[in-house]
C-alpha cells in the first residue's frame, strides 16, 4: 500500500491540479505518485484475485484453471 503521506500529497496536488493548476514539478511529481499508486493497487489485486476460489451453487469449485495453475505453483514453492 502507498504510505499515507504519499496518499495524502497526491490528493492535495488533484486538488491544487482542480484549483489552480500545477506547476511543471508538481505535475511531474503527481505522474510519479499516480504510477506507484498504479503499482501498488495492481499487485494488491493480483494477489486477490491469485488467491480467490470460486464455487458455484452447488458447491463444485468452478475456478478457472489459469488460477488453480497459479494457486499450485505457490503453494509448490
Amino acid at each position: 500500500m502507498l504510505e499515507k503521506k504519499d496518499m495524502d500529497r497526491l490528493n492535495e496536488l488533484a486538488k491544487k491540479k482542480k484549483a489552480t493548476g500545477l506547476t511543471e514539478g508538481e505535475a511531474v511529481e503527481q505522474q510519479q505518485l499516480r504510477k506507484a499508486y498504479l503499482e501498488t493497487f495492481r499487485a494488491g489485486m493480483k494477489e486477490t484475485l491469485e488467491a480467490t476460489r470460486v464455487i458455484d451453487p452447488n458447491g463444485v469449485d468452478v475456478t478457472p484453471e489459469k488460477i488453480k495453475a497459479i494457486q499450485a505453483k505457490k503453494i509448490v514453492q
